[in-house]
């Protein structure tokens, strides 16, 4: 789950006590927006998106108004704008009137669970306030910490000292970054960023950190993020019907994660393992239609369940049903084959025969036993098969599935329409 913008982001702050620029929601009434004007000089108008999308800046959906009357034409500008960056797709509910923070210095701060260290990372830079990648790599500051002894002050120090970052920001972050690892890590977080962190001078002329843009993500096996009693359609925008409906089933035994790759994907991949998705998904490229992870021995009822929303969804504009996995631990192949063979004739019994290819690499206890239900199974439906068992290389596997959905799309699917009397 994902939450961006500061409508959320602030009353997230505030459990830690991390200053934030002053925010109003959508049901903000003109004299509140006047009077935020009126003390600020200025504010931002910002369309309010569920879950997280980038490049809202540079499609020119971020208002600003010194003046009641502008602020309500970038309201009505933004309230239901709509919004595409790459594959991605967003509308707006709403928008949040947000004061302009005056600043000398924009930071760029995140909190993070690298793959590269195996440890809470920091990363930091002064050069805030635009695209992190856009900066070299010298003007940019990343490390690691120990999560037992936690995010202390002289981490910030010298992060900070490392990029030869100005004084006069470095004692106001040591005492105020450190409440971000609060947040990160009694909360179950998995990312925690804030760009910009504007360094506004108090009424002393001491610098202060204002977060004025935030963005997280949970790692939703961690129940400690149900302690911030969010709602629970807060980040469900973001999600496509087929993922509500798989992550609906996540239990403990037998993992059911999935994201939607390509929504015109021709392959569609039942994957099993962490690995083998990383994998799987990175060779199929724009072929592959979901990027899935069903191991942890699920049993026969589930993989039943997981079985028919995925043909529900994909099967009818799928080339290549791939079923594909390393050597199982204890993942019972006879069990999750059985499922996915049940509920593939089901499909057809409801829905009639379809024209396509299966491709089959597995490993693992009760194998032979659950090719040969499966074999059975695809004999009796007239679809075309080819397994492979343990000794075979993924990638190779990976391979032949691209090559069959190439040869499905030059006139093979038409053959094979023909043999199964289509």
């Amino acid at each position: 789950m994902q939450i961006t913008g500061m409508l959320w982001g602030s009353k997230l702050l505030n459990y830690v006590g991390f200053p934030t620029s002053e925010v109003l929601g959508p049901e903000a009434k003109t004299d509140q927006i006047k009077d935020m004007i009126d003390r600020w000089g200025s504010i931002f108008v910002k369309p309010i998106f569920k879950g997280g999308i980038g490049k809202k800046g540079k499609a020119g959906l971020i208002g600003k108004a010194s003046d009641l009357a502008t602020a309500m034409k970038e309201k009505e500008r933004l309230y239901f704008v709509e919004h595409w960056h790459g594959n991605s797709f967003a509308k707006a509910e709403g928008v949040t009137f947000e004061s302009a923070i005056p600043a000398k210095y924009e930071l760029y701060v995140s909190i993070s669970d690298s793959t590269r260290f195996r440890a809470p990372t920091l990363t930091i830079t002064h050069h805030g306030g635009m695209e992190i990648e856009e900066l070299l790599k010298e003007k940019i500051a990343t490390i690691p910490f120990d999560a037992l002894t936690g995010f202390k002050g002289f981490i910030v120090t010298n992060a900070l000292n490392k990029i030869n970052a100005p004084n006069e920001i470095i004692s106001p972050l040591v005492q105020n970054l450190p409440k971000l690892w609060d947040l990160f890590h009694h909360y179950g977080m998995a990312t925690l960023e804030l760009n910009p962190i504007r360094m506004m001078p108090d009424e002393r002329g001491r610098l202060v950190p204002v977060a004025c843009d935030f963005k997280c993500s949970f790692d939703t096996d961690d129940p400690a993020w149900k302690r911030l009693d969010l709602p629970e359609d807060l980040d469900t925008s973001s999600y496509s019907e087929f993922e509500l409906e798989v992550n609906q089933l996540r239990t403990y035994q037998g993992q059911s994660d999935v994201f939607v790759t390509n929504e015109r994907g021709t392959i569609t991949a039942m994957t099993f393992g962490g690995g083998a998705n990383a994998l799987v998904t990175e060779l199929l490229g724009e072929k592959g239609s979901i990027s899935s992870d069903f191991g942890g021995n699920p049993p026969y009822q589930k993989m039943f369940d997981i079985s028919r929303i995925v043909y529900k969804h994909w099967l009818a504009q799928t080339n290549v049903l791939f079923i594909i996995g390393g050597k199982a631990n204890n993942t019972d192949i006879y069990e999750t084959f059985r499922g996915m063979a049940n509920a593939l004739r089901d499909y057809f019994n409801t829905h009639g025969p379809l024209p396509i290819y299966v491709v089959v690499g597995r490993g693992g206890p009760n194998l032979v036993r659950g090719m040969t239900y499966l074999k059975d199974t695809l004999d009796a439906l007239g679809i075309p098969y080819c397994m492979f068992g343990y000794d075979s290389a993924m990638s190779g596997v990976v391979n032949y599935a691209i090559d069959i959905d190439n040869w499905m799309s030059q006139g093979g699917k038409e053959l094979i329409a023909k043999q199964m009397g289509i």
